[in-house]
């Protein structure tokens, strides 16, 4: 029960501090500065804007997604061992299949563009970053401990 409550109240936290940030771009918020400027975009596909034309099928495709992973992280018992990050990967998830219902793309505001242009990316993108890198880290460097029979 106590792996549920992390993992709920961090895609709960992920996902309120995710719209709230998104919610000052949508309402006019903007900062350029010499590397990184804070202005609205919104990005009809995925990473780097592939799949864009799939068009409104793609927030149904994330949806099922979504669900699949959900499914998967509760018959496979994954929440005992990865609690933060399967928070952090669903919350940041949620929070930017929601634009697409919302907004018809996702919000996304962090323009990078020191020395190259990055993609522009938001707070639910850095949360399943960090998701991804704790799941390698923990796999790689603190593998399971197996029972040898």
């Amino acid at each position: 029960m106590r792996n549920f409550v992390v993992f709920f109240l961090i895609l709960l936290g992920v996902f309120i501090i995710d719209q709230n940030i998104k919610n000052l771009f949508v309402e006019g918020y903007y900062r350029a500065g010499e590397c990184i400027d804070l202005e609205l975009h919104y990005n009809k596909g995925v990473a780097f804007s592939m799949f864009a034309s799939l068009g409104p099928y793609l927030k149904w495709i994330q949806s099922a997604l979504i669900v699949l992973i959900l499914y998967i992280i509760f018959k496979e018992g994954y929440l005992s061992r990865y609690a933060i990050p399967a928070g952090l990967l669903v919350g940041g998830a949620l929070g930017n299949v929601y634009d697409r219902f919302i907004h018809e793309g996702v919000v996304d505001y962090v323009a990078w563009h020191c020395g190259f242009n990055f993609p522009v990316f938001n707070f639910a993108d850095v949360a399943i970053d960090i998701a991804f890198v704790i799941i390698v880290v923990m796999i790689y460097f603190f593998p399971e401990k197996t029972e040898e029979k």
